[in-house]
């Protein structure tokens, strides 16, 4: 069981790790942030993705949430978040959507779709608050 929750150091990564750590607060639940790492990544990347979940470690520490962190190297979000949250038989999964403008709006993006569609259990979307 757990939350799942898709990562990315965006703002809309930083609203769903925010909202996931608030599900799992109130089910008290794991909260498993799952970072898709593209294959053809160069070893700074690579640091710099460490170096970002060191602080998004530090931070679940700090308010007192159980989680694990996954760095998986499969490169495709949803393949990873689907396949995760059915492992896991997860009870949620949380993902940040960017804004978009109006004529945006009428196209959801390739990845949230798929989640949207093919995940084992429901799913939270959340977009990041307005500059």
């Amino acid at each position: 069981m757990g939350i799942v929750v898709g990562y990315l150091a965006t703002p809309e990564g930083r609203a769903a790790l925010e909202a996931a750590i608030d599900e799992g607060k109130r089910r008290d639940e794991r909260v498993v942030v799952v970072v898709s790492m593209r294959r053809d990544a160069t070893d700074e990347e690579q640091m710099q993705v460490e170096t970002e979940l060191n602080a998004v470690r530090a931070e679940l520490v700090s308010r007192n949430v159980v989680y694990d962190v996954l760095v998986l190297d499969g490169g495709d979000v949803a393949d990873d978040l689907i396949r995760t949250a059915e492992e896991l038989g997860a009870e949620l999964i949380v993902i940040g959507l960017r804004r978009r403008s109006p004529v945006g709006k009428l196209i959801l993006g390739a990845n949230a779709q798929r989640v949207l569609f093919d995940a084992p259990c429901p799913v939270l979307t959340v977009k990041p608050p307005l500059a």
